[in-house]
């Protein structure tokens, strides 16, 4: 299957490690130009920042047909932790703001400085990273799942504005994936994220880069405003 990606231009936000990095080389073996945006040059958070990133491309490159708004954090806290009848602790507001700031933020600010180059040069792809707690929540998580709720919304949101303009727009919701991150957390949690998963083992990064790859390419020319799934089958909770 020809996917039609060779020489396109990919921007992936956050593509310095993990699934960031595992996308931007998946896009460079089919033959785009992949760019990375990620900390300390670009800081998806300050739209100045951006703006000048995004014109950096469009000077050397003429256009941006594809971007993976991967940029994430995770600053993990209970709304309110209860102990022998009293507030333990409580997730303050610096917590909950810089996950909100760059896994949300982040997102609508990138894509509003991009968007406007694809509407004049004839269309594009955006592709949105939420995760499977933006669909079913998950303990501990008040912040991380608002903003992956809210990516899904920007991306039924955005395929419904931008369609007219050949924009599609997707995200793609992971479950457990073996980061180096996630790779690093005790055994005895690995082994749960493997129990919880109905394929019996974690996903790896080039299983959500290869979505990604997909949902860019022209094998999934008639598929906007969808949220994919590679959880290998999991539903959160259960």
């Amino acid at each position: 299957m020809d996917l039609n990606l060779k020489d396109k231009v990919v921007v992936v936000t956050g593509g310095a490690a993990g699934i960031g990095r595992a996308t931007a080389a998946r896009f460079q073996a089919e033959g785009a130009k992949a760019i990375v945006w990620d900390l300390p040059d670009v800081d998806v958070t300050k739209a100045d920042v951006v703006e000048k990133a995004t014109g950096d491309v469009i000077a050397r490159h003429g256009r941006i047909d594809v971007l993976v708004n991967n940029a994430g954090i995770l600053r993990d806290s209970q709304l309110v932790k209860w102990k022998d009848g009293a507030v333990a602790s409580l997730m303050d507001d610096a917590t909950f703001d810089a996950v909100i700031n760059v896994n949300l933020k982040g997102v609508f600010v990138c894509t509003r400085a991009v968007v406007p180059h694809m509407i004049k040069s004839g269309g594009g792809v955006i592709l949105n990273a939420s995760s499977i707690v933006g669909l079913y929540g998950n303990f501990g998580q008040t912040n991380y799942a608002a903003t992956k709720a809210g990516v899904i919304s920007f991306t039924r949101t955005w395929s419904r504005e931008l369609g007219r303009y050949n924009i599609r727009v997707n995200a793609v919701a992971p479950g457990f994936i073996a980061t180096e991150m996630v790779k690093a957390m005790p055994p005895k949690v690995l082994d749960s994220m493997t129990a919880r998963t109905p394929l019996g083992k974690m996903g790896r990064p080039d299983d959500v880069a290869n979505a990604y790859v997909f949902l860019a390419s022209d094998a999934a020319a008639f598929i906007s405003g969808a949220v994919l799934s590679v959880d290998g089958g999991l539903v959160l909770g259960t």
